[in-house]
């Protein structure tokens, strides 16, 4: 097997965090995929760490000084002439004027869009999809609250710009919750492109057309292969079952819980170190669940979270 290039790569983001700007990067010619777009950064250097090889890059490709970055996801690529892992930095500030001092050209794209340019680099193509992902995943609890009130619940957070929902409430009896997974996806047509996953219930997902599922971590290890929606996540607990997600080509996450929760009485949570220790060798966008509330979101970009999965704390 030959070995592994370790890469520092570069998410610089600009403008609304719920649909941001991202940088595209066009490689000169002379490189290997000369003419390809890519996220902007570089190998990294003996002794040097992925963020420290963040700051000498963009420094050296595009004259910015960067103030301010998260872990994100770690991606590997087998290319026909490297072996690569891609070490994926979502950067929020940076000062100086962004200048293509290494590449030929660059682009500002829109989260969720098509991008406008290419081709693509091959190892980066899966991170736009990821990059149109909300920062908040908000998980319903009709169980808790009722059905009615919890309809208003997220017809009044779709309305301030709530974009992802999973129907939960498993103990719900199978024809009030069908009707509820029913009325919450009517509610979320009105707010494109707002999205609604059913918890571990593809075949229901299927019946009130939902836009994916979200398996449980029983149901992570239990299915054979992905399932047929077009959108799928897992509920994760340790490095196996993150690994396990990948195999099925999951499109993101949860992690935890977290913190300690009302849900799990005299629990601790993993914590945060434990948190970025797993989130941060992930190659799929992880949101950090379990005691959070929106105010928290930056603790969890710091940590390598994509966003916070609430399920108290998203009205």
């Amino acid at each position: 097997m030959s070995a592994v290039t370790e890469v520092a790569a570069a998410v610089i983001l600009r403008g609304d965090p719920a649909s941001p700007e991202f940088l595209l990067a066009q490689r000169p010619p002379g490189k290997v995929y000369a003419g390809y777009w890519e996220f902007p950064g570089g190998k990294l250097e003996p002794g040097e760490t992925a963020r420290e090889a963040l700051q000498r890059e963009l420094h050296e490709e595009l004259g910015v000084v960067v103030d301010r970055a998260w872990p994100w996801v770690c991606r590997e690529f087998v290319y026909p002439h490297a072996t690569v892992r891609l070490r994926f930095f979502r950067v929020g500030s940076w000062h100086g004027q962004i200048a293509p001092i290494e590449h030929s050209a660059f682009a500002w794209q829109r989260a969720g869009v098509a991008a406008s340019v290419g081709p693509i680099l091959p190892a980066n193509g899966p991170i736009l999809d990821a990059l149109a992902l909300p920062p908040e995943y908000a998980l319903t609890d009709a169980e808790e609250h009722g059905v009615d009130a919890e309809l208003r619940r997220v017809e009044r957070a779709l309305a301030r710009g709530l974009r992802l929902i999973q129907v939960r409430d498993k103990r719900l009896p199978d024809d009030d919750r069908r009707r509820f997974a029913e009325a919450v996806v009517a509610l979320a047509r009105r707010h494109p492109p707002a999205r609604v996953l059913i918890n571990d219930d593809a075949d229901l997902a299927r019946r009130v057309r939902a836009d994916g599922v979200h398996l449980s971590s029983a149901s992570l290890w239990r299915v054979g292969e992905r399932p047929d929606c077009e959108r799928v996540a897992a509920s994760c607990h340790s490095a196996a079952d993150l690994a396990r997600a990948a195999t099925l080509r999951v499109d993101f996450v949860v992690l935890g819980p977290v913190l300690a929760t009302p849900s799990h009485p005299g629990g601790s949570g993993i914590g945060w170190g434990e948190f970025s220790r797993l989130a941060g060798d992930s190659s799929l966008p992880v949101y950090a669940l379990g005691g959070l509330r929106p105010e928290l979101l930056e603790i969890a970009w710091r940590h390598g979270a994509h966003g916070v999965a609430l399920m108290r704390g998203w009205q």
